[in-house]
């Protein structure tokens, strides 16, 4: 029996009104030449017709470069964690976000994307230096299963030794600051409901996305579970 989502657009848009924040900071900056030598690296690394990339947030629904084919692909080792302080695109100075990241320990099921040589490195480029220049992520290869048989895929993992990893929170902390992070790019609560539809849209019912999305739903509709961004010392003003 298909169950109805707790979180959805119209509780998140009923929450959130009024004007964004402005852009936040963006702690950890790698240089230019840094992300360069790491993608570089990776294209070295590939398979000569290529690679695969694992996709396991956004990814999912909006890949944000060409690629060929795609398969349900299931990661060990690692799982999906809310365990990334963002404070800036859906989150901000006042009001940080926390994004999904693979942490080590269990599996992830997610997409893998096969990008084909030649052009690899203009189809791969702008998402890896999206994803590297933070310096929340590391690149790592993993070994990954699907139903046409084992791939060797490219994944960002968090890099837990940088200032953005938040490390293992409760499950009330991720909600609590989910539910109320907005930034310049969107919120954090859009950016856990459209992973979750995309996961399930894959048949893929991740227990801890699902669970999330509800606890986040419960706190939208509930003034008193978190702090509201446009509450200032006790009233209801506009910032």
């Amino acid at each position: 029996m298909k169950h109805e989502m707790t979180l959805t657009r119209e509780s998140i848009e009923a929450y959130h009104i009024g004007e964004a924040p402005a852009e936040g900071q963006w702690p950890d900056q790698r240089t230019e030449s840094e992300v360069e030598a790491s993608l570089d690296t990776a294209i070295a690394e590939a398979d000569k017709d290529g690679l695969w990339l694992f996709a396991y947030g956004s990814l999912l629904w909006r890949p944000e470069f060409p690629y060929t084919e795609r398969r349900i692909a299931r990661v060990h080792g690692y799982h999906r964690r809310f365990c990334l302080w963002q404070w800036r695109w859906r989150g901000s100075d006042e009001s940080p976000n926390l994004m999904l990241a693979l942490a080590p320990g269990g599996s992830c099921t997610g997409l893998a994307y096969r990008i084909k040589k030649p052009g690899l490195r203009e189809a791969l480029g702008p998402v890896w230096r999206r994803e590297m220049s933070g310096g929340g992520y590391w690149p790592q290869w993993l070994n990954a299963a699907t139903d046409s048989g084992p791939l060797r895929v490219a994944a960002f993992i968090a890099n837990r030794d940088g200032e953005r990893y938040a490390g293992a929170l409760s499950d009330d902390e991720v909600a609590a600051t989910i539910a109320r992070a907005r930034g310049h790019g969107g919120t954090g609560a859009e950016y856990l409901l459209n992973t979750t539809l995309a996961l399930e849209e894959l048949g893929v019912r991740d227990h801890m996305m699902w669970r999330m999305q509800r606890l986040v739903g419960d706190k939208l509709k509930s003034p008193t579970s978190v702090a509201h961004p446009r509450l200032v010392d006790g009233n209801s003003e506009l910032r």
